[in-house]
């Protein structure tokens, strides 16, 4: 994915008046950062929204606290040339990261005012729960198979398919993804293993769809 520069938020910003001439803004506009430079990214891009400039996803390759950083870097580049988000999201996995660097990007985006779509362990947990409720912790490579397995072809990570391939059981996705963080009475997101916030952002999106 390109990185935005100030290039890009000039661009930006002169499409988005001639966008919105005639056009009625829609309530929110979404800045995702996500850690993975194209498996997050694509399945992001793929929710068609009332109007393309409502939301700029980015996929950085950076991970935890320093991808929260970027995001604000990028929050406050936008800012300069007039361009405000409504929400402002970072997406990233715990993987096998430190837990105090998972902590502190918890911490430093809520401090910062952004909101996060963590999975614990990896964001094919997402992927997962639509097609079952898992409660079970297993290795990233377990995800894998297990996809394979339920899409009936071998799992491609980085494929800009997942959306619509996934879309027709989205909903059993965000039950799943509920009734998972329901099970932790402390949340610990670090500890929660399987656990995920994706669904909050996918319903935030599913806001705004282009129907």
């Amino acid at each position: 994915m390109i990185e935005p520069d100030d290039a890009f938020w000039k661009r930006k910003l002169a499409k988005n008046l001639k966008r919105r001439m005639g056009i009625r803004k829609p309530k929110d506009t979404f800045l995702i950062v996500c850690e993975g430079a194209k498996t997050e990214p694509n399945y992001f891009i793929s929710f068609r929204l009332l109007s393309s400039y409502v939301k700029d996803v980015f996929g950085i390759g950076d991970n935890t606290e320093e991808l929260v950083r970027r995001t604000i870097v990028f929050r406050n580049a936008a800012a300069r040339y007039g361009i405000k988000y409504d929400q402002v999201w970072c997406i990233f996995d715990k993987n096998s990261f430190p837990e105090q660097n998972f902590n502190n990007a918890l911490a430093l985006a809520k401090k910062e005012d952004i909101k996060v779509a963590y999975s614990n362990e990896a964001f094919e947990l997402w992927y997962l729960l639509h097609f079952n409720y898992v409660c079970t912790a297993m290795p990233r490579s377990e995800y894998i198979n297990k996809l394979s397995s339920e899409l009936g072809e071998p799992y491609e990570k980085n494929s800009e398919l997942m959306y619509q391939k996934l879309l027709d059981r989205q909903e059993a996705a965000r039950k799943n993804a509920r009734q998972l963080l329901s099970t932790y009475s402390s949340p610990n997101p670090c500890k929660d293993n399987p656990s995920t916030t994706v669904h909050l952002l996918v319903e935030e999106l599913n806001r705004f769809l282009n129907q």
